[in-house]
């Protein structure tokens, strides 16, 4: 995480006027299952539904708390590309780039056990092509939050265009990350680019326990928060009932996680609950104040590592 303040006071200057989304919106097509079947099996799902989702999920949490939300990412033309623009749109999200002629949006089949538990097999599609030319008009304003996803960096075009896009990045925006699951298939380099121009950093357990090369939630929060100057570790909510660690101006506590049931809602696919959450966290910094602690009346210092660390499981998606 970046470490310093440029800030006189510490503080951050103002609030979030938009969201500049550069992740990924892909469409989840989820089926429910009992279980999942054996190799060369098969299984009746109980229930299916197909959604957009991924980075729609931060964005439309970010736009019902009142902070407009703009999306740069790729997109296609085909009946995936032309539900996600429509969700996009139904959301009040701005669609920064074209669509791509000749090119769908990629898709994720997600397995919902009866458990919770979810597996994923994704399709990259048009939102995996993403190029510097993409990107050279995109200017974030003076108090844009910039938000990024793992995903994107395991795309070679995208990994270039945003590694290229993030070096012109100025230090007033604060970038927000999201490893995702695919964290352990981020080239070190580019990951360890990222993660050094981050200001905020959202992850489960796993994510973590890849990052910090330990497999104790608590501990893996700990180092985590030692590559900043401070850290806030927000817990999950609903995912399991341990919660997370919160960290906070050098101060641990536990938090409680929510109960939600499982695969229950849009997004509970590729996307959902800790996504819809930062978003709302977004939406609410840009009511109460840029880097406003809960309730909106304490300001914090710059540069603040927020990382999701689940004790002992997985996160909702």
């Amino acid at each position: 995480m970046r470490q310093g303040s440029r800030s006189p006071h510490g503080r951050l200057p103002g609030r979030f006027d938009r969201l500049l989304h550069l992740g990924n919106v892909v469409v989840d097509i989820v089926l429910t299952v009992p279980a999942l079947p054996e190799r060369g099996g098969d299984v009746l799902a109980s229930q299916a539904r197909t959604a957009a989702g991924g980075g729609l999920n931060v964005m439309a949490a970010a736009a019902r708390q009142g902070l407009r939300a703009a999306y740069a990412g790729a997109h296609g033309t085909g009946p995936f590309g032309t539900l996600a623009r429509a969700a996009l749109e139904k959301e009040g999200v701005g669609i920064i780039q074209p669509a791509r002629a000749g090119l769908d949006t990629g898709f994720v089949l997600t397995i919902v056990e009866a458990s919770g538990e979810r597996t994923f097999l994704t399709s990259r599609g048009a939102e995996a092509t993403l190029t510097a030319g993409d990107l050279d008009p995109v200017r974030p304003g003076a108090r844009d939050a910039v938000y990024l996803s793992g995903y994107s960096l395991v795309h070679g075009s995208n990994r270039a265009a945003l590694l290229g896009w993030l070096a012109r990045l100025g230090d007033g925006n604060s970038m927000f990350f999201d490893p995702g699951p695919l964290v352990g298939s981020i080239p070190p380099g580019a990951l360890a680019t990222v993660l050094g121009r981050a200001d905020w950093l959202t992850c489960n357990a796993r994510e973590a326990a890849i990052l910090a090369g330990t497999a104790d939630p608590r501990a893996a929060a700990a180092m985590l928060a030692r590559r900043a100057t401070r850290a806030t570790r927000a817990g999950g909510p609903g995912v399991i009932p341990r919660g997370c660690r919160r960290h906070q101006r050098r101060r641990r506590r536990s938090q409680r996680g929510l109960h939600r049931r499982a695969g229950g809602g849009r997004g509970r696919g590729h996307g959902g609950p800790q996504r819809e959450r930062s978003g709302r966290a977004l939406g609410h910094q840009a009511r109460a104040g840029h880097g406003a602690d809960r309730g909106g009346t304490s300001p914090l210092p710059r540069h603040r590592m927020n990382s999701e660390v689940v004790g002992k499981g997985r996160r909702l998606r």
